[in-house]
């Protein structure tokens, strides 16, 4: 039976940290004591000042921690909002989950708790992982995802390196691959000074 509800229970978080140490069942007890909680999908230009102005609705705020690329030290779209109690805490995950900041319907989860060096991103680029491989346009985080613009910005020079080399190689065959036709008509050509010459002689 005590499974059975254990099962029937929401999710307390949608966000499994890899960096937490211990089991399943000591990180469920620090999401279900934790005052902290992960605000994920924020627009890179979101300010902490907007931040606080929304979760303080549910209560005094004891800090924000904003996340951040590690690489450029900049804004990367989470944060860390901790509150002074468990209440406020519950009334935050409860009411501001799902509302919208800069347009963007922003994801709040309980959270095991802060400790520093979680406010960096951890993708390659220094960013989210989550914003690497995007393939469609955000705007509010920063366009296309990082690797793929790159790899597409590498596509687009080879592909031009190519086009060039081809133009190159086009030319130079067209110039070493003349036809005789060609040559004949610009030796006859009568707007060549030669034959203007030679034509007025033969009129005299």
């Amino acid at each position: 039976m005590a499974r059975l509800l254990k099962q029937l229970e929401p999710q307390l978080s949608q966000y499994r940290d890899r960096r937490f140490e211990g089991g399943q069942e000591a990180f469920e007890h620090c999401l279900r004591t934790s005052t902290t909680v992960y605000v994920g999908n924020l627009s890179f230009y979101t300010t902490e000042e907007q931040i606080y102005e929304v979760f303080q609705r549910a209560g005094d705020i004891q800090r924000i921690i904003m996340g951040l690329d590690k690489n450029q030290m900049t804004p990367c779209g989470f944060c860390f909002v901790s509150y002074y109690t468990r209440e406020d805490t519950e009334d935050c995950v409860k009411y501001i989950s799902g509302t919208t900041m800069d347009d963007r319907p922003i994801r709040v989860d309980f959270d095991w708790g802060f400790k520093d060096g979680r406010q960096y991103g951890r993708g390659k680029s220094g960013g989210q992982v989550r914003d690497e491989y995007r393939l469609d346009y955000d705007s509010g985080r920063g366009g296309y995802g990082k690797i793929f613009s790159k790899e597409m910005l590498e596509r687009q020079a080879a592909m031009q390196a190519q086009m060039g080399q081809y133009a190159d190689g086009m030319q130079d065959a067209a110039d070493l691959d003349q036809p005789p036709a060609a040559k004949r008509a610009r030796r006859d050509d009568r707007s060549n000074p030669r034959h203007r010459d030679r034509d007025s002689d033969e009129d005299d």
